[in-house]
């Protein structure tokens, strides 16, 4: 056989087409269907397709379309593929974030971080962070030729990009990034942004080295806002900072060059690579309308491990949310990554959880090889066909914003605070169902953990777009049940064999762990479970058996249940199937029930306070 022979690694098996592959699935599909319930094909198909928020539908199966559109290069238009190649030498900016008010505390963390694998700085100043009087000080250190610094502020942005560039100035080839963002700052304050300061901000500076600009898009996402929109605030805003600029004196092709992009990372693992590829794409389109010229269009991406996903309980499992958004980030091409440690909602983090985030990204990048390749993703038709269905649902947002007059006036008008409500009260139900879970709070809850002890973060008033967490609704019941006098206890009357009980008992064991509420399982007669849920105090009493279980033993359990004073019965299941004694509970627990609602009503029953909330 000929070297310069092309092997054809399918040609041995036969063609099948689409076709063919949803006639298999529907013989999966109808296996246990009856046979007046079966699906057609495309029925099988439909019944496997899933839905992400924004509208976005995920196929069980994609092929290379008929006319696939070139995947183009990294460092082209339209930059999908990412603003350059990644040099396989050299990994992502790995950008650790500083925001301890104690400067010598930051200093020396800063140093710390700078000795052990971390790339740039970044620190956060204002009333929830470092004074702009320490910054300089925060900042003695650093050698200002090898580690860029950045700096983010809500509430002293001015402030905080004098510091830096005063520091900046004392180092011919120091390089970072201002951080003004006056939109972000109005977004999350509640007050009208100005922009006409940002071109004198700009014109004198070297874009190669220090840029002006930071669009820190997390302000959407935290409160409320989907991947889809805050792919199309963040070019909305960015747009809105290019027409200042160019208004101020710079081309297009000098504002482009001072912008920068904070977005979040999420778990989500698909949708983070698709969002932060459909960015590059519009920021692009956008870069080409204006007549930028086609080397500068491509956008500078900071990924930040999303806050929104975080969890106070159980914080451990945030490590491995953030490994995943940290993978995410990379595959999507995000020129620098900070990755939240993983006891940050508890306050303040330590030496050792700072350690931990920056490894994280030290172990993909260097050890897992994953920064060795350009768009590894590219030609996966899955991540394709998302990447195109997020940038042009994004687009659209942006022509929404644009038709309303722009995001300051968007703002002001209340358009993008309404519509992210909207968004934040579908996931909330998605969260309240566990249809979408949060692992280690709401599924698989860690009962009995002792909470982290950490320094409490200054924090800024909530006027603007409060930033929300997913978690939540969980730790506010978690909460409550602290707060009760006595532990909130909840009696599981197991009916039957454990071959008859045994699954709903550690389903509503696990339910109710959720909402900090303790069970105890009692098995025996109807007599004996009415005497032992009575010794234990509580008015609350969980029937968990099978529906044989329940046809055999219900009635007379809750019979004696009652007379033994029992105020509150909730099956594990469906009422339906007590038969005629449907309507002698009070709750069900079931997969698909508002969780949220059921522990919230019983931690009333068993007098836990109310919520702060309420």
């Amino acid at each position: 056989m000929s070297n310069d022979a092309t092997m054809t690694l399918a040609g041995d098996f036969p063609a099948h087409d689409l076709q063919d592959w949803r006639a298999l699935a529907a013989g999966v599909v109808n296996k246990t269907r009856s046979e007046d319930a079966r699906l057609s094909p495309e029925q099988a198909e439909d019944s496997m397709r899933s839905h992400l928020a924004g509208g976005l539908t995920v196929d069980p199966l994609y092929l290379r379309p008929a006319t696939a559109t070139p995947l183009g290069l990294p460092g082209a238009m339209p930059f999908t593929r990412g603003r350059a190649l990644r040099e396989p030498g050299s990994a992502w900016d790995v950008r650790q974030l500083h925001d301890d008010p104690d400067a010598a505390r930051t200093r020396a963390a800063v140093l710390d971080d700078l000795e052990h694998g971390v790339t740039s700085v970044w620190v956060h100043v204002g009333t929830d962070g470092i004074a702009a009087a320490d910054l300089a000080e925060v900042l003695t250190d650093v050698q200002l030729d090898l580690a860029p610094v950045v700096v983010s502020s809500v509430d002293a942005q001015p402030e905080a990009a004098a510091a830096l560039a005063a520091v900046l100035a004392t180092h011919p080839d120091a390089t970072g990034n201002l951080g003004l963002d006056p939109i972000g700052a109005a977004a999350r304050l509640g007050t009208s942004p100005r922009l006409n300061h940002l071109a004198d901000a700009a014109r004198d500076l070297d874009a190669a080295r220090v840029r002006a600009l930071t669009v820190d898009s997390r302000v959407f996402r935290d409160a409320g806002a989907t991947a889809i929109d805050e792919v199309g605030y963040a070019v909305a805003t960015g747009l809105a900072y290019v027409r200042a600029l160019v208004a101020g004196g710079l081309t297009p092709g000098q504002a482009f060059a001072h912008v920068e992009f904070r977005v979040s990372a999420s778990a989500d693992q698909f949708l983070t690579i698709a969002a932060l590829r459909a960015l590059r794409r519009l920021w692009a389109r956008v870069g080409e309308v204006i007549e930028v010229p086609e080397a500068d269009r491509g956008a500078r991406i900071h990924a930040v491990t999303s806050l929104r996903m975080f969890t106070r309980d159980d914080p451990w499992v945030n490590v491995l949310r953030s490994t995943i958004a940290t993978f995410a980030a990379s595959v999507g091409g995000a020129d620098a990554i900070t990755v939240l440690p993983y006891d940050t909602v508890a306050g303040l983090p330590e030496k050792f959880s700072r350690r931990l985030a920056r490894n994280t990204q030290v172990v993909l990048a260097d050890e897992s090889n994953i920064a060795r390749v350009t768009d590894p993703a590219g030609g996966s038709w899955y991540v394709e066909a998302l990447t195109d269905d997020v940038a042009t649902r994004a687009w659209r947002v942006l022509q929404e914003v644009e038709r309303a007059g722009g995001m300051a006036q968007a703002l002001a008008a209340g358009r993008i605070a309404a519509r992210l409500e909207a968004a934040r009260a579908e996931d909330a139900r998605g969260r309240a169902t566990r249809a979408l879970p949060i692992t280690g709070v709401s599924m698989f809850p860690l009962a009995g953990e002792t909470p982290l002890a950490r320094t409490t973060r200054a924090s800024l008033p909530t006027v603007g777009l409060a930033p929300h967490r997913d978690a939540e609704a969980f730790e506010a019941l978690r909460d409550r049940a602290a707060a009760a006098a006595t532990k909130p206890t909840v009696v599981i009357a197991a009916l039957g064999s454990r071959r008859d009980f045994g699954a709903r008992e550690t389903f509503v064991a696990n339910l109710l762990a959720a909402g900090g509420i303790a069970t105890e399982t009692v098995e025996g007669t109807p007599g004996e479970v009415a005497a032992a849920a009575a010794a234990r105090h509580t008015s609350v009493v969980a029937l968990a058996s099978s529906p044989k279980g329940y046809a055999a033993h219900a009635t007379d359990t809750i019979g004696a249940l009652r007379e033994a004073g029992i105020e509150t019965l909730v099956i594990a299941g469906r009422a339906r199937e007590l038969g005629e004694d449907a309507d002698q509970v009070d709750a069900e627990a079931y997969d698909g029930v508002d969780v949220v609602a059921l522990l919230d009503d019983l931690l009333t029953r068993l007098g836990a306070p109310a919520g702060k909330d309420a």
